[in-house]
C-alpha cells in the first residue's frame, strides 16, 4: 500500500467522512550521485556557517525569514503548527462546478482519495452523485506547510484530486495572443482533416521516455563493457515555406483520399490510396 501524504475528513454539506491521500503519479527519472574525479568516491553536501567559517550539523539549524537585505526574523515549527487552519485536517468541499469550464493550466499535482474503512459508504454516495451530474468539486486542504486549493474529480474507480496553482500564480499575461485573421478558411479546412485523419484513442501505454530509455541502455553498455552507440542524429527541418503544400503533402502522406475546397461551389478533390502507411518512429 502507498504511503499516505494527508490524512483528514472530507467534508460536504453536513456529511463527513476520514480520508486519506496517496501520489497518483511521479516523474521516474535516473539519478546519479556526485562523486570525487580523482577516486570515484562519494562526495556530501556540507552546510557552512560563514560568520563562523565551519560546517554546521542539522540540528543547528532554525527556520529564518529574510524581511531587510540580511535582516531574518526566526519562526520555529511549533509556532507553525499554532497557526495552521483547520484545512489541515478537515478537507471541506466549497462549490462544484463543471470540470469542462476548468483550464488544465490550474492542475499542479494528482493524488488518489480513498476511504478510510468508516467512510467508505459516503465517499462511494459522494462518487456516484458526481458521476451522474458531471460536476467536480472545489474544495481547500493544507499540507507541505501551505493550503491549497483542489479540484476533486471522479476517476475510474475512485475520485482523484489535483492541486490547483492559485489565480495569481498562472502567468496569463504571457499566453501567446493568436490573431485568428492570418489564415485562411481553406487551410484552416486542411488542418481539421489531418487531425482527424491523425486522430486515435488515448492509450498512454504507447508513449515512452525514448530519452530515458537510452540513458539506461548507456549505463548497462558500460557496466558491460561494451561499445557505446550513438543514437541516430536529429532530423533538422526546412521552415514551412507554403502551408497550404504543407499540408496537402502531410494528408497525402497519410494515404487517404480526402476532399479540399477550392473555390465557392467547387471542390478539388486529391486521390490517394487508401491504405495508410506505418508512421515512421521518431528518430531520439
Amino acid at each position: 500500500m502507498a504511503s499516505s501524504v494527508w490524512k483528514g475528513h472530507l467534508t460536504f454539506g453536513l456529511v463527513s467522512f476520514p480520508v486519506r491521500l496517496t501520489v497518483a503519479a511521479r516523474t521516474d527519472t535516473i539519478s546519479f550521485h556526485q562523486l570525487h574525479r580523482t577516486d570515484h568516491s562519494r562526495v556530501k553536501q556540507v552546510l557552512f556557517c560563514q560568520a563562523e567559517d565551519k560546517p554546521v550539523p542539522r540540528s543547528e539549524l532554525v527556520k529564518g525569514y529574510e524581511y531587510e537585505k540580511d535582516k531574518y526574523v526566526i519562526v520555529d515549527e511549533e509556532e507553525i503548527k499554532k497557526i495552521a487552519p483547520k484545512t489541515a485536517k478537515v478537507m471541506e468541499i466549497l462549490e462544484f462546478v463543471k470540470l469542462a469550464e476548468v483550464d488544465p493550466i490550474f492542475l499542479e499535482t494528482s493524488y488518489y482519495l480513498h476511504p478510510e474503512e468508516a467512510g467508505e459508504k459516503p465517499y462511494t454516495l459522494l462518487l456516484e452523485a458526481m458521476r451522474r451530474t458531471g460536476y467536480a468539486a472545489v474544495a481547500k486542504l493544507t499540507m507541505h506547510n501551505r493550503e491549497h486549493v483542489v479540484l476533486v474529480r471522479p476517476g475510474r474507480y475512485g475520485l482523484i484530486l489535483h492541486t490547483m496553482y492559485y489565480r495569481d500564480e498562472v502567468r496569463a499575461t504571457e499566453e501567446f495572443r493568436a490573431d485568428p485573421s492570418q489564415v485562411k478558411d481553406k487551410e484552416v479546412e486542411l488542418a481539421m482533416m489531418l487531425i482527424e485523419n491523425l486522430a486515435a484513442p488515448f492509450e498512454p501505454e504507447k508513449y515512452k521516455d525514448t530519452y530515458r530509455e537510452n540513458l539506461r541502455a548507456l549505463i548497462e553498455a558500460k557496466i558491460q563493457g561494451a561499445e557505446v552507440v550513438e543514437a541516430p542524429a536529429a532530423e533538422k527541418l526546412a521552415p514551412v515555406v507554403d502551408i497550404m503544400e504543407a499540408l496537402k503533402a502531410s494528408l497525402q502522406q497519410l494515404k487517404k483520399p480526402v476532399a479540399v475546397a477550392a473555390e465557392p461551389g467547387r471542390a478539388t478533390v486529391v486521390e490517394m490510396p487508401a491504405e495508410r502507411p506505418k508512421r515512421k518512429r521518431a528518430p531520439a
